[in-house]
């Protein structure tokens, strides 16, 4: 009889908090064999009638031990079908975003896309694809990029919001046009001071009703 594929999710869940220079996604080390003890993306087992974005909040909640009430969003961006991906036998992963929002305490590894150690299975490959996938939703999918960022926030987190996920510094003008465009957001005329030299940043915020 042929070996029927299980469905995995395994998620990138990414932080980006108000004291956080840059934004990090967050791993932990596996309980479990394969792979125990090594670093991975949380990930589960689909359930029986278990919906994706359901199975993407118990993931995050019960490998990272971020509180549900701290993520803010979920959603889907890729799927993984190579069939020796995991040496159990043949799972298909769908890969998973999700935003965490600040919170008191959790057991996750928060890391920048530029550092991520060699993590289990293929889930580096995951998290390269993912960071080009979220790099293309960032400032036109505001379901992810609006917990991400926000409420309000200066220009200069938006610069290193758009460079942690692009691999590359953007242009401030070209982004500040890209904000200008995004539906509910405006550019308050108040300046915020970064940091202890510079120049204090432009502030933008989302609308309440937006």
């Amino acid at each position: 009889m042929e070996q029927q594929s299980a469905v995995s999710l395994d998620v990138v869940a990414l932080r980006y908090g108000r004291d956080d220079p840059t934004v990090t996604l967050g791993i932990a080390a596996r309980a479990w064999e394969p792979f125990a003890g090594e670093l991975a993306l949380p990930g589960v087992l689909l359930g029986r009638g278990e919906r994706l974005d359901a199975a993407a909040r118990r993931a995050v909640h019960t490998k990272l031990g971020v509180p549900e009430a701290a993520i803010a969003a979920v959603g889907q961006l890729a799927t993984f079908d190579e069939p020796t991906r995991d040496p159990r036998g043949p799972t298909l992963s769908i890969a998973m975003w999700a935003v965490v929002t600040e919170h008191d305490t959790d057991h996750a590894t928060w890391v920048p896309f530029d550092k991520v150690p060699t993590l289990a299975f293929d889930h580096n490959r995951i998290v390269e694809t993912a960071r080009g996938l979220l790099a293309g939703m960032l400032w036109k999918n505001l379901r992810f990029t609006r917990p991400l960022v926000g409420e309000e926030f200066p220009a200069t987190r938006a610069v290193e919001l758009t460079t942690a996920l692009e691999g590359a510094r953007p242009d401030p003008g070209n982004l500040n046009r890209t904000l200008a465009t995004l539906p509910g957001l405006t550019r308050t005329g108040e300046r915020m001071r970064v940091k202890a030299t510079g120049r204090p940043a432009a502030v933008w915020a989302f609308e309440p009703s937006a």
